[in-house]
């Protein structure tokens, strides 16, 4: 088990009437507010009206940034830091999901920062000084509520990147304002938590027990709640599910003491990303698959840790380990596509002509040397061949 150092600074507020708490975390901070959220589905549900109303009654002075990305770009960025310094903004509120959180953590930080903003993107630094951020969660996919992690593109260049800006100081995450996403995003969502989990979890690091533990907690709770969700939109205990899932998915608890990985299906889906503009949890089911089968055939030692996935994670039991590690990697590609999401990159209408450049870009300054298995350019073709 190796060393390791953990702060979360972050005010979690989560439950039904969780919203309470957001008048008196923003005026922790000041009066001038920058609301930032996306394409318009807060005002559809009514949580845009909500949120004024709290507003409007404490008095506070509101620039709205709106129209953030699903994959955040960093024309918005850009936007955002420029509204900030031209209403002497205090505070930023975001409301949405993770996309929308992501790009305000990036002008948070962009505020203040002296030059070009996609070179302090490129930076992917440590925390930096920015504006507080409180949010209100709309979504359990991304966990950007609970870290310091952004994603930001830029479609000009084809670069999907992901650094270290800030922590949220509060959030505000009501599991019913999750009621009115859409199955697709929702089973898109629930594919993300499992990513962030499987991302730590197959390590070289077999001795992190508590790591592990919370790991395959996560991993079962969201094959069992997803379906639920899926059926019943408005089920309060498989959303709250979810959403306390998407959290501590993210939030590096389950790779306590673990060897890093590189996170190589990430790497990969960002690079799908900035091509194509695809849907991020969409990616990732596509590719996790085909990783897990290509890795498992490229080294015979990464079997134990898919049999434990198998046995620990799907209930799956058997004599014959190998098939056993297989049969974990149907059981997970089979409930992916029973969630509705689409399972080959031709359905995406995604072909051959980038994977070069995207395998050179996923694996710069040798990134996947040391994840679970080295992957080289040419098995990130492969993979991205595997998923047509």
């Amino acid at each position: 088990m190796e060393n390791y150092t953990h702060n979360i600074p972050t005010v979690y507020h989560f439950g039904k009437g969780a919203i309470s708490n957001l008048s008196s975390a923003l005026s922790a901070y000041g009066k001038n507010v920058l609301l930032a959220y996306g394409g318009g589905s807060i005002k559809r549900t009514g949580l845009y009206d909500e949120v004024m109303g709290i507003l409007n009654a404490g008095g506070f002075t509101v620039t709205e940034l709106s129209g953030i990305e699903p994959n955040p770009r960093i024309e918005s960025v850009a936007r955002g830091v420029a509204l900030c310094k031209e209403n002497e903004v205090d505070v930023i509120l975001a409301v949405g999901g993770g996309s929308t959180i992501d790009c305000a953590k990036a002008v948070a930080v962009g505020r203040y920062y002296e030059g070009d903003l996609w070179e302090m993107v490129k930076e992917r630094g440590t925390v930096r000084k920015a504006l507080p951020l409180v949010d209100v969660l709309t979504l359990s996919a991304t966990g950007s509520e609970f870290d310091p992690n952004g994603v930001i593109t830029n479609m000009k260049t084809n670069e999907k990147i992901g650094g270290r800006f800030h922590y949220p100081a509060v959030s505000i995450c009501d599991p019913t304002y999750t009621f009115t996403v859409s199955k697709y995003q929702t089973a898109a969502g629930s594919a993300d938590i499992m990513s962030h989990v499987m991302e730590g979890y197959f390590s070289r690091t077999d001795d992190s027990d508590l790591s592990d533990g919370i790991a395959e907690a996560i991993l079962k709770s969201v094959v069992k709640n997803l379906p639920i969700a899926l059926a019943e939109p408005d089920n309060y205990s498989a959303r709250a599910n979810l959403m306390a899932d998407s959290s501590v998915a993210c939030s590096h608890i389950p790779e306590y003491g673990k060897l890093s990985t590189g996170w190589p299906c990430h790497a990969m889906e960002h690079e799908l990303s900035a091509y194509y503009d695809i849907t991020h949890g969409v990616g990732l089911a596509i590719l996790t698959p085909r990783w897990m089968r290509y890795i498992l055939k490229k080294d015979a030692t990464a079997l134990p840790r898919f049999v434990r996935f198998a046995k620990n994670v799907f209930g799956l039991q058997g004599e014959d380990e190998c098939a056993l590690a297989f049969a974990g990697i149907d059981a997970l590609e089979n409930f992916f596509k029973e969630s509705g999401i689409p399972m080959t990159l031709t359905e995406l209408g995604i072909g051959t002509e980038h994977f070069e450049a995207m395998a050179l870009h996923a694996n710069r300054g040798g990134r996947l040397d040391h994840a679970f298995v080295t992957l080289t350019t040419e098995d990130i073709v492969n993979i991205y061949t595997d998923c047509l």
